[in-house]
């Protein structure tokens, strides 16, 4: 016998029973994308290296360590996504949907980086992003801010997520604190840990974001970056916040929160949970408005944010009763024709109704028992009497109630029937 295969660790099959909760989830995202008339735009899993390079920048984590990277067979080098940002900016830019326009865009699939897998991160894993180009004012934050808010309302997450608040100002503005963080940092190299020392010469913005309590005890007295924000910067934050203010938005200014890409400026939130353990970020966004120009667009203001899905699943499993695929109504016949056509013909009449007609032959006796494990609610069941009579026997399966109903009339008096058992 061959040895079995099994899937790439940290890569996830979705089994049939896991899938509604998947369908619901994003049927209800999608709905509120829709009321904010944001379209859809679906890109490639696979993208030439230097998108993310460029756009999400050579010092980040994700760049250095996490991307699936490899030659294909032109000798191209080839990511596959780690993310969507990128990706959705290049699409944009590529077919001209940036000219003279203002875009409110969402995007759903898989994206790729290279962890450890633990529980809500994977090595493939899903986000639901939008992203918004040519808005430049905090108005479109707040927009953005209040759509998630709304997600989480419908999703019925409000009390389980919690919104932190930054902002990281403009480039030169960072770039000035960014020299005064070096300096106070480079006096306490020695107590900083290995990740943050790294960092220092590359990326020290990131060192805010360190877990390490010595590196945070360091950071307790470093130089705050909003002391260095100019009059431009301080009045688009304050808008901000008037406007989540006056919308009845809760949120906590985080001052540690810099995301963890190159391409972010100004505005940065996240939205938090305690319920994941150390996987507490469930949504994260902010504003971008240099990354256009840095894939070779015209300067162009944007702001969007992306949804783990998988960490979004596991907060609504602890809430959610079970979703099942379980089939509505399931039809037991002696005649398979008979039962495919009765299939087909309550399909018609009751769409929305999940059918499902038993195949593969078998006795009453044992049909009736993958009827009882297929979870259906009821049974319609054409054996020789009712295929002779033109009716068929209505069973309900909870109670063991049933009743015959007219063949010709079916369709009428069972959507009727079960109506009112609903």
């Amino acid at each position: 016998m061959s040895k079995k295969i099994a899937s790439v660790r940290g890569m996830n099959d979705i089994l049939p029973a896991q899938s509604p909760l998947w369908q619901w989830l994003e049927a209800r995202v999608a709905g509120v994308l829709a009321a904010y008339s944001y379209s859809e735009i679906r890109t490639p899993v696979l993208e030439r290296t230097e998108l993310f390079q460029r756009g999400i920048g050579e010092v980040t984590d994700i760049v250095e360590k996490e991307m699936y990277t490899f030659d294909d067979r032109s000798g191209e080098s080839v990511t596959l996504r780690p993310e969507g940002t990128a990706s959705c900016v290049r699409a944009a830019e590529e077919h001209g949907l940036l000219y003279n326009q203002t875009q409110r865009l969402w995007y759903r699939g898989p994206m790729f980086r290279y962890e450890r897998p633990q529980a809500g991160r994977y090595r493939q894993f899903h986000q639901i992003g939008a992203e918004t180009f040519g808005m430049d004012g905090p108005d479109i934050d707040a927009e953005v801010i209040l759509l998630t808010a709304r997600l989480w309302r419908e999703l019925g997450l409000t009390e389980q997520v919690t919104l932190e608040l930054n902002t990281l100002g403009d480039s030169d503005e960072r770039a000035a604190y960014r020299d005064a963080l070096v300096a106070y940092l480079s006096d306490h190299q020695d107590q900083l840990d290995e990740d943050s020392r790294r960092r220092l010469t590359r990326n020290p913005l990131r060192v805010l974001d360190s877990k390490d309590p010595s590196t945070q005890a360091v950071l307790q007295n470093a130089p705050s970056l909003l002391d260095y924000f100019g009059d431009a910067t301080k009045s688009h934050f304050e808008t901000l916040r008037a406007m989540l203010d006056q919308a009845g938005i809760a949120y906590r200014i985080n001052p540690r929160l810099v995301r963890g890409l190159d391409y972010y400026n100004r505005t940065v939130f996240e939205w938090v949970t305690t319920a994941l353990g150390a996987q507490g970020t469930v949504c994260a966004g902010g504003r971008y408005d240099g990354l256009v120009a840095q894939l070779g667009g015209k300067p162009t203001p944007a702001v969007g944010f992306a949804v783990g899905v998988e960490r979004l699943i596991l907060l609504l499993e602890q809430q959610l009763p079970e979703l099942t695929p379980a089939a509505e109504l399931y039809i037991v016949s002696s005649d398979a024709t008979a039962a495919l056509l009765l299939a087909e013909q309550l399909r018609d009449a009751l769409p929305g109704r999940r059918v499902q007609c038993h195949c593969g032959g078998g006795s009453f006796k044992s049909q009736m028992k993958k009827a009882d494990r297929s979870g259906a609610n009821w049974v319609l069941l054409l054996g020789e009497d009712e295929l002779a009579a033109e009716e068929v026997t209505v069973k309900c399966l909870a109670d063991g109630q049933q009743q015959r109903m007219a063949r010709a009339a079916l369709a009428t008096e069972l959507g009727q029937w079960l109506a009112a058992r609903n």
